[in-house]
């Protein structure tokens, strides 16, 4: 997209008054989402409230400032931790002095590549067709259907996070009075993990399973590590699941998810 070309979308975009959305799950989570993003790229930012230190799991597009529509929820250090580096998780970790992720992952958050909010200047013809056979179709000609107060489209870029911690699988993350373990759950991608605290039957799951078409032919993904992570996830004694789009769910979906998923892309076994 030349700047010529960006400058007249960003006069035709409307803009938003308020660029994040919220809804308190429970005492101690929060789900929140960017509404003029496009669904494909619309993730799911959860913070969770601990005694000690808050988490984010995940960040989102980085186009409005997360920390910003955050500060009323919170009183205490933070840890930015990212479920994988595609862009749609990732693009508010450099807002936080503490950002942690899988070690193969880490890259994309340090390197980030979009550089652009047009679909087609980002991936290229064949990637969004490649999307849209996969359940994605972009209808919108750009990722955003709003911009926030101040910005236009030709200034947009990811900003690099310094990645403070590696974690990867059976390392704990504590809040203070809640423990997680990570579980490390490729397919989608190499490094992708969930947080899993068994005490409650809580599992946020990234990308690794959600209630939607879930993308395994993107470059870096593979189907049989896939199919090892819904293994894994239907033996896992689950309550509810924050994934990473779509509305949560509870362990018997997760198992009907993960056993539909082993039978489409491996049938007969």
């Amino acid at each position: 997209m030349t700047l010529q070309a960006a400058g007249q979308r960003s006069a035709s975009l409307p803009i938003a008054g308020r660029w994040f959305e919220r809804r308190r799950i429970d005492d101690d989570i929060t789900l929140i989402w960017e509404p003029h993003v496009v669904p494909l790229m619309r993730c799911n930012i959860w913070h969770v409230r601990g005694r000690g230190r808050d988490l984010v799991i995940d960040t989102g597009m980085g186009v409005g400032r997360l920390t910003d529509a955050m500060r009323d929820l919170v009183d205490k250090p933070m840890t930015a931790i990212a479920t994988h580096g595609h862009s749609d998780h990732m693009g508010g970790h450099h807002e936080f002095a503490e950002c942690w992720c899988h070690p193969l992952e880490a890259h994309l958050l340090e390197h980030p590549d979009l550089d652009t909010l047009d679909p087609h200047a980002a991936w290229g013809t064949e990637g969004v067709e490649s999307l849209a056979r996969q359940g994605y179709t972009l209808d919108d000609p750009l990722l955003v259907t709003a911009l926030p107060a101040g910005m236009a489209l030709e200034t947009f870029r990811q900003k690099p996070a310094r990645v403070t911690r590696l974690i990867a699988e059976g390392d704990d993350v504590s809040t203070g009075d809640r423990k997680f373990k990570v579980l490390h759950l490729p397919g989608h991608s190499p490094g992708s993990i969930g947080l899993w605290e068994a005490e409650t039957g809580t599992l946020f799951s990234g990308d690794a399973i959600y209630d939607g078409p879930l993308l395994d032919e993107l470059p870096e993904s593979n189907v049989d590590d896939y199919i090892a992570t819904m293994e894994r996830l239907i033996d896992l004694p689950a309550r509810i699941v924050h994934a990473g789009h779509d509305p949560s769910f509870d362990g018997a979906r997760l198992k009907d998810l993960a056993r539909a998923y082993i039978d489409r892309r491996r049938p007969g076994g």
